[in-house]
């Protein structure tokens, strides 16, 4: 994994990064940098700390701590030494580089009337690694065809956040641009026009406009682009028969939704909740859900050999009483059944499911 993002450490950086064993590069997902702090690594969901000589270690003690000026030189690779140009994504809290990895940035903000301007003395990076896992949504497509429209249910897919939901939508994209629809009664339907709206560069990975993730023949990306407004931009001029889109709940983002809904459009998309639940105290993803815009819901779990999905009806989940219950007070509840004995949350369409790799 190392090798997608070598060319932007620094060689101080570097070294130590590939003092590592081969089995941690290979599970190497995030690489977390604070000046004068210890290194963090993730690795497949797990923290670790790394020495100078590559050991990996569960405390701090001992750690490397990069120093001011590998940051420095960190930014200005990051940003292809001119801050200026990066404006906008430090506005935001993140840069997004070729192969679609996202680095996030932490320092002090500079406010305009209120609102964040950018961030300055930038002390703190988190380069998180793409990864293009091909069949990773092999388990779950089949499971949500919509049989009437030989498509898919529009569907929302639910998990906190580094569960591998941007690698499954991009598979998903995939699977269905190419009409990989599964062995069952999909197997002779024909691909769907995929639209795809990546604001953060992150389910295509675009340079100039050309993906360098595969997600199939027939589809189309809105790169670097708001959700709502690529939506629209979509329905306009593409003429798409799916659309997917990640980390949705902005209001704008649920009426987009809403217009492709009433479009025949399905929808495929992702957001940040642990369970229904929490989805359903979002107000913006439980309109959507009460007003029939998604069909499924997917929630999404991570293991250390892929992930776990469970698939609730939207209509069931939004009449369950416990569903209407506060968020807060069912979160530990729905936390430790989901964990103990996978019990649903609502009625189910399939229980919890082993899926491939992410």
């Amino acid at each position: 994994m190392l090798n997608r993002v070598v060319h932007l450490l620094p060689l101080e950086l570097k070294a130590v990064l590939e003092k590592l064993p081969e089995t941690a590069l290979a599970q190497l997902e995030e690489i977390r940098i604070r000046e004068g702090r210890p290194l963090e690594l993730g690795l497949r969901g797990q923290s670790r700390f790394a020495g100078t000589d590559g050991t990996l270690r569960m405390a701090a003690d001992g750690a490397y701590k990069p120093t001011g000026d590998i940051c420095r030189k960190l930014l200005e690779r990051i940003t292809n030494y001119s801050l200026y140009a990066m404006e906008e994504e430090l506005k935001r809290g993140f840069i997004t580089v070729a192969g679609g990895h996202r680095i996030g940035l932490a320092g002090r903000t500079v406010l305009d009337s209120g609102s964040v301007r950018g961030i300055r003395d930038i002390g703190a990076f988190n380069i998180r690694i793409a990864r293009e896992v091909i069949g990773s949504a092999n388990h779950l497509l089949p499971k949500l065809l919509d049989r009437s429209r030989k498509s898919i249910h529009s569907t929302l897919i639910l998990a906190p956040p580094q569960q591998g939901k941007t690698t499954l939508v991009r598979d998903l994209a995939r699977s269905i641009s190419y009409g990989l629809w599964g062995q069952g009664e999909g197997a002779g339907w024909q691909g769907r026009k995929v639209g795809v709206v990546d604001e953060r560069s992150e389910i295509a990975a675009c340079v100039r406009g050309i993906p360098t993730f595969d997600i199939g023949p027939r589809t189309d990306v809105m790169d670097a682009c708001p959700k709502a407004e690529g939506i629209m931009m979509l329905l306009r001029s593409m003429s798409p028969e799916v659309i997917v889109a990640d980390e949705i709940g902005r209001d704008e983002d649920g009426e987009a939704i809403r217009e492709a809904s009433h479009a025949g459009v399905s929808v495929i998309a992702t957001a940040h909740a642990y369970d229904v639940q929490d989805a359903l105290g979002r107000p913006v993803l439980r309109r959507l859900l009460e007003d029939g815009s998604f069909q499924q819901i997917v929630e999404l779990r991570r293991t250390t050999s892929g992930f776990m999905h469970r698939i609730i009806s939207a209509e069931s989940a939004v009449r369950s009483p416990a569903a209407r219950e506060p968020t807060a007070a069912l979160t530990a509840a729905a936390t430790s059944t989901f964990r103990r004995s996978g019990a649903d949350p609502a009625p189910v369409e399939s229980g919890l499911q082993r899926g491939g790799a992410t």
